[in-house]
């Protein structure tokens, strides 16, 4: 399956920037497994520095309009020729280390870069040519740093002089270049054809203890269903992880981007089997384990199961029915049974399935019974309750009736200690008299 750069993935990656892509300057997407290269141009307009390294990217492509980019780093992928980039006009720094390029007049492509000052090509192919360094300073005036190492004036004008009979040595080493990975190509391809073959054949074989004569195995006894079912795993787990593995990995094979691919391909393969494998106590149909690859995703986000079943790409939807309970769930596929004992309760009322319009791949959504954080939620709730509840001897609610004070209880406080100073004011004067035609003091 090819990967590609897409829209959800830029976001992602852009949480810095508010999930913003219009004005995003910035972005990492190395160690994705990247291998195609889109929308990047159409959505990031205003990218200054952009992180692709450590990918599976075979060619340069869509970011020719990113016109403010500076800083393009592509290391680690599996780029053959320098492409696409005239139009990446304020280019500074292009780190192409560990690549696959051996087509190295293909840097005239970089001339219209002409505010390019650093370039890094180490590991590649084209390094070990003869001449090389030379070819680059002559070829790229603008250069100021080539590999890390700075381009003296003095280096700069040798190359130049001698830049015609370089060009040559170069165009014909590339030429043999070019004529081997042409050869690697064509290996490469006769054996992934042969890889193919064999495993048609070994799928056709049939195993000791295994007869193919007798019914499907849904229809004899349990016990013998699961004796089959863990012998088919004990082999396989003897054969494929130990020999085969033992066997991929000790066969000598070139470098190349065909063989980088390849160990890719195989890792994510037996990463997926070991996914699938971490799900305890399922059982699996013989007839499919070999013929449909499945991926059962606990997406604990939105609290469901997710199984990607994949089936046949132009098999009629109506030849695929699927029956899930709370436990398990079965998929008949063309009267074939993939049958898959799910590892926690689920709910079929709420679960739904449907067919991938780009891959066909049958999609099961079955969200989760979650009794026990029901069960959380009571004992929180009990506990909170409990330590709200008072002792009836040492507190006791407040007297409703009495919660308006009595008169003769309102003088108290600082009015009490104003009244008691005027009282001891009038006792103060002796000979106080009360003339009646002065007014009050209010």
């Amino acid at each position: 399956m090819c990967l590609a750069v897409t829209e959800e993935l830029l976001r992602q990656r852009a949480e810095h920037n508010n999930c913003e892509l219009f004005s995003l300057e910035e972005i990492s997407l190395h160690q994705q497994e990247i291998e195609k290269l889109e929308y990047i141009d159409k959505l990031c307009r205003d990218l200054k520095i952009l992180y692709l390294q450590n990918n599976l990217i075979p060619k340069i492509e869509n970011v020719s309009k990113l016109k403010k980019l500076e800083y393009l780093n592509l290391a680690l992928n599996n780029i053959e020729r320098i492409e696409n980039l005239e139009g990446c006009e304020e280019l500074q720094k292009l780190d192409l280390t560990a690549n696959f390029i051996g087509e190295l007049s293909s840097i005239e492509i970089l001339k219209h870069n002409i505010h390019l000052k650093e370039l890094f090509l180490v590991g590649n192919p084209c390094t070990e040519f003869e001449g090389y360094r030379q070819f680059v300073v002559a070829t790229l005036h603008q250069l100021k740093c080539l590999d890390s190492k700075e381009i003296e004036r003095s280096e700069r004008i040798q190359a130049l002089q001698n830049y015609r009979q370089v060009e040559k040595q170069i165009r014909d080493q590339e030429q043999a270049y070019l004529l081997k990975r042409a050869r690697e190509k064509e290996e490469a391809l006769k054996k992934i054809q042969e890889k193919q073959e064999k495993k048609k054949e070994k799928q056709i074989k049939p195993k000791p203890g295994f007869d193919r004569r007798c019914p499907d195995p849904l229809q004899d006894k349990e016990n013998h269903q699961q004796k089959e079912t863990e012998k088919e795993y004990q082999e396989w787990e003897i054969d494929k992880d130990d020999e085969e593995d033992r066997a991929f990995w000790e066969e000598p094979t070139p470098y190349t981007p065909e063989s980088r691919l390849e160990a890719h391909r195989y890792l994510e393969e037996k990463r997926r089997v070991k996914e699938n494998i971490r799900y305890l106590g399922f059982y699996i149909s013989p007839k499919l384990v070999k013929g449909l690859h499945f991926f059962l995703k606990d997406d604990e986000e939105n609290n469901q199961f997710i199984l990607d079943l994949a089936v046949y790409r132009h098999l009629d939807s109506s030849l695929i029915d699927v029956d899930v309970q709370p436990t398990y769930l079965r998929v008949m596929v063309k009267d074939k049974p993939f049958q898959l004992v799910l590892p926690a309760e689920v709910k079929p009322d709420s679960s739904s399935a449907k067919r991938s319009q780009t891959t066909g791949h049958l999609v099961i959504s079955m969200p989760k019974v979650c009794t026990f954080l029901w069960t959380d939620t009571i004992q929180s709730y009990l506990e909170r309750v409990e330590k709200l509840e008072a002792d009836p001897s040492k507190y006791s609610f407040p007297d409703v009736a009495n919660i308006i004070q009595e008169k003769e209880r309102t003088g108290k406080g600082p009015i009490n200690l104003q009244q008691q100073k005027v009282i001891d004011t009038e006792n103060s004067y002796v000979d106080f008299e009360d003339n009646q035609d002065v007014p009050p003091l209010r």
